[in-house]
């Protein structure tokens, strides 16, 4: 894996002479997702003739960038590395193209769909059918100091305090707030070269309204809402009722998880309530929290020493879970023996689809599909600035994938970092009994900034846990009712897999 071959290298240059544009998110030519069209546009245009125009669309933009192409029928752009989550609209719509025909043909590069972690590999298909050529993979993990957590004096004084040992790494969302109130205000890098005479602060979040934020709220929730099982109508379900669509949202399980949430945020540092992700990763890397909870970007960024005070210091797990799970059958808590732990793709899982709209769709094709191989994937995954995070067989170090550890350090990444790395990844995707499902219906980015509006009101205490969800359950079914229920019910199932 070490040496970089350019899939699909081939004699003739197929695409000589054409031009495609690829609507991306706007981070610039060494920013997230979209650095690594302008990284790769040149070796693609030596392999194959064409030419690669890159339209940036800043986040907030693109819902409407992306769906006013498409409404509209100009074709302005033939493909678009978005969020999953635009994937009901896309349906709904009859606007993407389906790419099974293409994956099988030798003429395109090769990558092969089962090297997909299952959870991220559903987010590519609709009824069966591929839409989405594999790119990103977003899932939250826990990050926290190794060196802090292992102080000797501080284990001391948490057992004292807590009456239990100091958990390492914790795995319920309770231990998560015990430690954040343990180490907030610590001086904890005294005597360190990270010693900036200042207190750390026991766990950070990003939580603007409108900076992704809601986010964190979804990780955490899960283990408190989503029961265990066979998916139905009670198990496996998160947002809303399969059978009446009634939202889910303000069940006692989510009303618990959101009190804990706003537990967290007072053990860090107040600024947070404003922060985007850049400014609550910044934090963390700079050595200033004893925990983050975030995409893989925090892992990958904190190996680079431009923006790393911590390469070599990360303890890295799957995200906790509640002993404490709702059952909404039985109206009641259920009480588990070992905390619920579930799997999370919360985040976009940014990946290419092409419009029907396209004018040269097999281009467009066959660069989603080069970045999709082994070689482009593989080295986007292992650099930071690219935004593209761990999901593929070949990410994993052997023996649960293909990759070395001396690829990752080839890479410049910390032995250690890597293995911790790793193996929380690995955790989230295979080890637990559970996922939170992924919400893809049309009007998603209404929902979601309907929480978003209001989990901003309960981290800023203007009020209270149960009020927040009560409102953000009332805004649900004015959205369902306006897009029409039958609709919005059918897409729902379709989207989750639920067969009444």
């Amino acid at each position: 894996m070490a040496a970089l071959f350019l899939s699909g290298t081939a004699a003739a240059k197929p695409y000589d002479g054409v031009k495609i544009t690829i609507a991306v998110f706007a981070s610039g030519p060494k920013g997230a997702i979209s650095g690594p069209l302008y990284h790769w546009r040149d070796r693609w245009r030596e392999r194959t003739g064409a030419m690669l125009d890159i339209a940036e669309v800043p986040f907030g933009e693109l819902y409407e960038k992306i769906f006013g192409d498409l409404r509209s029928g100009a074709g302005f752009y033939d493909a678009f590395i978005g969020p999953s989550w635009f994937y009901g609209d896309y349906i709904e719509g009859n606007y993407i193209l389906p790419i099974d025909r293409w994956m099988k043909d030798p003429r395109f590069p090769a990558w092969n769909p089962r090297e997909v972690v299952p959870p991220i590999r559903s987010l590519l298909q609709w009824n069966g059918k591929y839409y989405g050529a594999a790119n990103d993979a977003d899932a939250m993990i826990l990050y926290y100091r190794k060196d802090v957590f292992r102080n000797a004096a501080a284990r001391k004084e948490f057992r004292s305090r807590f009456r239990y040992a100091l958990p390492d790494p914790p795995r319920t969302w309770d231990q998560v707030r015990d430690l954040a109130e343990f180490f907030n205000g610590r001086t904890f890098n005294a005597g360190t070269p990270l010693d900036d005479g200042t207190g750390g602060t026991g766990i950070v979040m990003h939580l603007k309204r409108g900076g992704q934020g809601f986010f964190h709220y979804m990780a955490l929730s899960a283990p408190y809402t989503v029961l265990p099982g066979r998916l139905d109508r009670w198990h496996g379900v998160y947002w809303f009722d399969p059978e009446t669509m009634e939202p889910l949202i303000n069940s006692p399980g989510h009303v618990r998880a959101l009190e804990r949430l706003v537990d967290l945020a007072k053990a860090g540092p107040h600024a947070q309530l404003a922060w985007s992700l850049g400014e609550a990763w910044d934090h963390f890397l700079r050595g200033r929290s004893a925990m983050i909870f975030s995409w893989g970007d925090v892992g990958a960024l904190a190996q680079d020493p431009a923006k790393s005070r911590v390469r070599g210091l990360l303890g890295c797990a799957t995200l906790p879970g509640s002993r404490d799970v709702w059952d909404g059958q039985a109206k009641a808590w259920r009480k588990l023996e070992k905390p619920n732990l579930v799997a999370n793709t919360v985040g976009a899982s940014w990946h290419g689809v092409i419009s029907r709209f396209s004018k040269h769709p097999e281009a467009a094709y066959d660069f989603l599909a080069w970045q999709a191989s082994r070689e482009v994937n593989f080295y986007n995954e292992t650099h930071g600035w690219t935004g593209i995070n761990p999901g593929m067989s070949f990410h994993w170090l052997v023996p649960q994938g293909q990759a070395l550890l001396a690829d990752y350090q080839e890479a410049g990444w910390d032995p250690s970092d890597v293995k911790e790395y790793l193996r929380a990844y690995h955790e989230n995707y295979f080890m637990t009994k559970t996922t939170l499902p992924y919400l893809r219906i049309p009007g998603t980015p209404e929902y979601w900034d309907a929480l978003d509006l209001h989990l901003a009101e309960a981290t800023a205490g203007s009020v209270n846990p149960r009020q927040a969800l009560d409102r953000v359950a009332d805004d649900w079914r004015a959205i369902t009712a306006r897009r029409g229920p039958d609709k919005q019910k059918r897409l729902y199932r379709e989207a989750i897999g639920y067969a009444p």
